[in-house]
């Protein structure tokens, strides 16, 4: 879909649209980002800008880095970091739910009567505000699919930094996700005051074996 397709995708609800998406889901370490989207004002210039807009997944880092700070000077919004340690207490779902419910939150305040635009197949609990999900919604709304870029480029930003602190585990390049490097390191050094317990069990015999560094 072209970003013109994305932005008449959102119109057709006849509401202010926020879109809001997740990053960091599947990783086994780090925390679990959201940000919500809401294009306050549209114009040709804009959609120009944004002409690769799509679902993250589908862009390159570079080209996600690109339109960051379009979307982000150029829209009201907000991103929202779930860390570890209430993962670990409500589960990854939840987690992901809570982040996006504080998003959506903020923005909706500012906004009379906005349509929550939810990527995926769950809603927002204990969300006050009207909201519909979408699957695929990060490939088929503007709003969403600029919420994905906020997420995706925070997470990997915050990887980077946690990658500083602890190099062994090349978060830089896994993002926290269990490829074999990741998963080798952890078995050469143990886990991270980053790594998420929950995710880890059924690589490990025993639980004594998670001993954090």
């Amino acid at each position: 879909m072209s970003v013109i397709d994305l932005f008449n995708f959102d119109k057709q609800f006849s509401k202010p649209i926020i879109g809001t998406d997740e990053a960091g889901r599947g990783p086994a370490a780090g925390g679990v980002y959201a940000a919500a989207v809401y294009f306050d004002k549209i114009t040709d210039g804009l959609i120009k800008d944004l002409e690769v807009l799509n679902d993250s997944k589908k862009l390159t880092p570079k080209k996600r880095e690109s339109i960051y700070d379009v979307i982000l000077n150029n829209t009201l919004n907000k991103i929202v970091c779930v860390e570890v340690e209430e993962i670990e207490k409500i589960n990854i779902l939840n987690s992901s739910l809570k982040a996006m419910n504080i998003a959506c939150s903020s923005i909706a305040a500012e906004i009379n009567n906005p349509l929550i635009l939810v990527d995926g197949n769950k809603l927002i609990k204990n969300f006050t505000h009207p909201q519909q999900y979408i699957i695929k919604g990060d490939s088929k709304s503007a709003s969403i699919a600029a919420a994905s870029i906020l997420a995706k480029v925070s997470r990997d930003r915050y990887m980077l930094k946690l990658h500083e602190e602890f190099p062994m585990y090349n978060w830089a390049k896994n993002a926290g996700y269990l490829t074999k490097e990741h998963i080798d390191a952890i078995d050469k050094y143990g886990l991270t005051k980053y790594h998420r317990p929950s995710f880890l069990r059924k690589h490990f015999e025993q639980a004594k074996q998670l001993s954090l560094i």
